[in-house]
């Protein structure tokens, strides 16, 4: 199934199937690396807890650099400066299979925070080159359900594919793949013509301090948006835990995988059709789906409902976050939009990392923990009704969502 836009399938028109595949195969050390240095440093004789620390450093880092990367990309344009980035990252994770991680702590830290912070805004920038790909907007929103359902596949495939490695050949040849994967994808995405002819609005380069922030309601948004990083960070600490209660140890990798298949099939739908009402109602019609596909689960029992149910929220995810995206774009300051889909990505890491650190503290009591995900998409749709004034798009229908912005000064035609 191929999502359609007219009468040619969205992968076939110019461009999309390379930006796509280049942009997910340049994202993968963000779920190979974190896998990689848990095993580096346990194979180098180090304690889980100091491997945790360095994989949630690392988190941390890439969602403080995100959006001070993106306003850069902003300002100066996507080939230097993403290039830059990748060929540090790339730099970074190479040294950390050589340092000795678990002996040298201190290195480590550095190399592992300094990837982190480096890590190419190619999400974002992806975001910002669909309008001169796909002029038309029904193509755009396809393209952007597509790509954020196809999100999921870093980490369905990034983690199997470190664990085969280290098996295979050891932990620092897997850290010296997901450096090189990094590489070739941006390579693939920067060599394209979209991104060679991208140019800043100029329009950016007079916005203020805040940059897309300026805008209340997009602070509300990426507040709201955290929430749907809790509930997966939440969910995942969940599965582990269930996988050990149920002592079936594939279940931890399978329930992930679940929701990740859940999001590329939302995908897949949700890119298929235009959706009645304006962009808001949208916005809140997937939340409060996204929040209710959670409840099932504060119910399950087995280990075949664990991972059927979970695929049901990650259907409606990609609905969540596409509508936010397709908010972002509407309103964002010209020139800010790099940066304003930075922040949103951002606020989904972080989100996820505050879900991981709650449900690993409390892991010792399931029904809590299997609550979790609820509240943090609870939370989301929460924020989003006391913020949907300022969320308003003015005289505009999601269908017809961006008309009433120009056409961007920057779009390669």
């Amino acid at each position: 199934m191929t999502p359609t836009t007219g009468s040619s399938p969205l992968l076939a028109q110019r461009h999309v199937a390379r930006l796509l595949i280049g942009t997910l195969v340049g994202r993968l050390p963000g779920g190979m690396a974190p896998v990689a240095i848990l095993l580096l440093v346990a194979d180098q004789g180090g304690s889980l807890k100091s491997a945790g620390l360095l994989c949630a450093l690392y988190g941390l880092a890439s969602a403080v650099g995100q959006p001070v990367l993106g306003r850069v990309v902003d300002r100066r344009g996507q080939s230097l400066i993403t290039a830059t980035a990748v060929l540090l990252t790339t730099v970074c994770l190479l040294a950390l299979a050589v340092v000795e991680v678990a002996a040298r702590p201190g290195p480590a830290v550095a190399l592992v925070a300094l990837a982190g912070l480096s890590t190419p805004p190619l999400e974002a920038g992806l975001r910002a080159l669909w309008p001169a790909v796909l002029p038309d907007q029904a193509q755009r929103r396809a393209a952007l359900a597509l790509d954020t359902g196809a999100q999921g596949l870093i980490y369905v495939t990034g983690p199997p594919l470190v664990a085969v490695l280290s098996t295979t050949t050891g932990p620092r040849t897997a850290m010296v793949v997901s450096a090189v994967l990094g590489l070739l994808g941006a390579a693939v995405v920067l060599s394209a013509a979209p991104s060679r002819h991208w140019r800043p609005d100029p329009e950016g380069q007079r916005a203020g301090a805040l940059g897309p922030l300026a805008h209340a309601g997009l602070r509300w948004l990426f507040v709201a948006v955290s929430g749907v990083g809790f509930a997966l960070g939440a969910m995942n600490v969940w599965a582990v835990a269930l996988a050990d209660d149920l002592g079936i140890g594939l279940l931890s990798g399978l329930i992930p995988a679940a929701l990740s298949t859940g999001s590329l099939a939302g995908g897949f739908l949700y890119g298929r059709r235009a959706w009645p009402g304006t962009l808001t109602a949208q916005l809140h019609s997937a939340a409060l789906l996204f929040a209710a596909g959670w409840l099932p689960l504060m119910a399950v029992t087995g280990p075949a409902s664990a991972v059927m149910l979970t695929a049901v929220p990650g259907l409606l995810l990609t609905a969540v976050i596409t509508s936010a995206f397709l908010t972002v774009d509407a309103l964002a300051p010209t020139g800010t939009t790099t940066e304003a889909y930075a922040w949103l990505i951002a606020a989904v890491g972080t989100g996820q990392a505050a879900g991981t650190a709650l449900a690993g503290a409390l892991a010792e009591h399931p029904p809590i923990g299997a609550a979790l995900p609820t509240a943090g998409a609870a939370l989301t749709l929460t924020i989003l009704l006391a913020a949907r004034r300022r969320l308003a798009v003015p005289g505009a229908t999601a269908r017809h969502q961006g008309r009433h912005r120009r056409t961007p000064a920057h779009a390669a035609r």
